[in-house]
C-alpha cells in the first residue's frame, strides 16, 4: 500500500501506481497491497502460474499473487483472506489454512511496494483456476523433485522466471 509522506512531490498518478519523487528519488508507490502464495499441493507440487506480462512483452512463470482491496466493495480486505481468494481464483485450489511468512521489498531501489508472503495449506482441488475475465493464466503444479529443472527448462524456453519463486523454495525446504 502506498507509503506516502509529507516529503513526497507526485509526479504522476494512476489507477494502481504512483510516481513520486521523495526527497530527490523517484520512486513508484503501489496503492494496493500484495499477496504472494507458497502452495504445495498434497501431491508435494508447488503451484506456479504462466502469464504474458505486458511490461515484459513475454510469458513469465510466477507464483500465484494479487493484488489486495483494488476490487469494488472489497477495498477493506484482509491479506489473507484475498491471498486465499486470488489462490483459488488463479489456480482452482483452495487453501484450508493460510498464514503469513513475512512482508519483503520487491525492488527496493525502484518502488515501495512490499509483497507479502502467505503459505497456503490443506489444499482441495475445486476449479480449473485461470485467473479472472482481465486474465489468461496457465496453471503448473511442479513436483518438488523437479521443480528447479522445470524452472531452468522455461527459462531456455525464453519465459521470464520471477525470483519470487527462488525465496518460495526456500522457505519450503524441508530439513
Amino acid at each position: 500500500m502506498a507509503q506516502t509522506t509529507d516529503n513526497d512531490t507526485l509526479l504522476y498518478a494512476g489507477r494502481y501506481l504512483t510516481l513520486v519523487d521523495r526527497r530527490g528519488w523517484e520512486l513508484v508507490s503501489r496503492k494496493h497491497r500484495v499477496a504472494v502464495l507458497v502452495a504445495w499441493t498434497p501431491a508435494d507440487e508447488l503451484l506456479l502460474v504462466e502469464q504474458y506480462r505486458v511490461p515484459l512483452e513475454r510469458p513469465t512463470i510466477e507464483l500465484p499473487a494479487g493484488l489486495v482491496g483494488d476490487t469494488a466493495g472489497l477495498e477493506d480486505e484482509a491479506i489473507l483472506e484475498a491471498a486465499a481468494r486470488e489462490l483459488e481464483e488463479e489456480t482452482g485450489w483452495r487453501a484450508g489454512r493460510v498464514a503469513e511468512i513475512m512482508p519483503c521489498p520487491t525492488s527496493a531501489g525502484m518502488t515501495d511496494e512490499m509483497a507479502v508472503f502467505v503459505r497456503a495449506t490443506e489444499l482441495e482441488r475445486v476449479s480449473d483456476g485461470g485467473g479472472d475475465a482481465s486474465e489468461e493464466i496457465r496453471v503448473h503444479a511442479v513436483g518438488r523433485e523437479r521443480v528447479d529443472a522445470w524452472l531452468a527448462d522455461r527459462h531456455h524456453e525464453g519465459l521470464a522466471i520471477d525470483p519470487k519463486i527462488y525465496t518460495a523454495l526456500y522457505w519450503s525446504r524441508k530439513v
